[in-house]
């Protein structure tokens, strides 16, 4: 399953200081009206556990590996939240909320405008009247630009990890493959596992087409967590979208 061994790593490497971004990013765009949240694609849970300083938060996810972690923080940090598994394109389970999220780019691991659609019909149906969709993506310029080519290492004392990125089938989409090196005492040597993890982005017009034919409105685009608008060099897109 995707980030079944990178779930540690994931949890390890993540700048912690993005996660205080998100959460602002959430306050800007919501009231105090707005009280029930769905952190969607919610990882280890970091920000789902800031969210819940202000909200009554729900988290989710794919990985059960990571919801593992994520509940460990939870009581770490004396909070109480619920985290469920499941599938982005399937929250039939689920209630309505005021606010669903989904940010570090999550939405780019959806393969096509389809299974794009789905997920933000899942988002429309599982939304309060006047609730807010919140979620960001990978900009062309870092799919087409920043990504390719892109390399990076990882070690501690009994493992590694090492990051390679390359252009992938589609237009704007790019692989990571990720090779994890685990000390193993049975053998007195290294296991080895690979992941391959695929993303995708489209312009920003083919987003805000698809949000508005499922139903949202006032859809906004901005970039820097809200901070500005979005620029050519832009990395990161941020869509505010209103049920």
């Amino acid at each position: 399953m995707i980030y079944n061994s990178f779930a540690r790593v994931y949890s390890e490497l993540m700048d912690d200081s993005l996660y205080a971004r998100w959460a602002k990013y959430v306050e800007n765009q919501t009231s105090s009206d707005n009280k029930k949240l769905l952190d969607v694609a919610c990882g280890t849970g970091d920000l789902t556990i800031l969210l819940a300083d202000k909200f009554d938060v729900t988290g989710t996810d794919l990985s059960e590996e990571m919801l593992k972690i994520a509940d460990e923080k939870a009581k770490k940090a004396q909070q109480t939240i619920p985290f469920v598994a499941s599938n982005m394109m399937d929250l039939f389970d689920f209630d309505k909320f005021d606010v669903i999220t989904c940010f570090d780019d999550s939405i780019c691991y959806l393969k096509d405008e389809d299974e794009l659609a789905v997920t933000f019909n899942q988002a429309y149906e599982h939304l309060n009247d006047g609730g807010k969709y919140l979620f960001d993506a990978h900009s062309l310029y870092q799919m087409d630009e920043v990504f390719p080519g892109y390399m990076f290492n990882h070690r501690t004392e009994d493992s590694a990890f090492m990051w390679n990125s390359f252009e992938g089938d589609y237009p704007h989409s790019i692989e990571h493959e990720l090779t994890f090196f685990n000390w193993n005492e049975k053998i007195q040597g290294y296991s080895v596992n690979t992941e391959l993890h695929k993303e995708r982005t489209y312009p920003i017009e083919t987003f805000v087409m698809i949000l508005k034919d499922i139903g949202f409105k006032n859809v906004q685009v901005s970039s820097d967590f809200g901070e500005s608008e979005v620029k050519d060099d832009s990395t990161r897109w941020f869509f505010a979208a209103e049920k």
